[in-house]
């Protein structure tokens, strides 16, 4: 039986906004709500939601402090989360190694 790459994503990770919040998280080392919210393009609702998700999956800790007088809501990625993304790129290099060798081959009209 031919293991498919995708059958090695992750549902939590590969999520469009989750995948986003994760790497953007990994290039930032610790990144503000308001960063993803914008970057991202997402509603503060929407954006609160995708960080639950990763935050019950223990692929983020999330950190709520003040910046002067201001809330400010911090994330950062963990352990797992770095082996998530890592993992989900792998797979994500392999497809993409799949689909461009079968633009390659040669076809039966050939």
């Amino acid at each position: 039986m031919i293991n498919h790459p995708t059958n090695g994503l992750d549902d939590v990770v590969h999520q469009r906004v989750r995948l986003g919040i994760l790497a953007i998280a990994h290039q930032a080392r610790q990144v503000e709500f308001g960063f993803l919210r914008t970057t991202l393009q997402l509603t503060s609702g929407n954006l609160g939601q995708h960080l639950t998700v990763l935050e019950k999956a223990e692929l983020i800790q999330i950190e709520k402090g003040y910046e002067g007088k201001r809330p400010r809501t911090w994330v950062t990625l963990t352990a797992a989360g770095r082996a998530a993304l890592r993992d989900e790129i792998a797979h994500l290099k392999q497809l993409i190694h799949q689909v461009e060798q079968a633009e390659t081959a040669p076809t039966a009209d050939q």
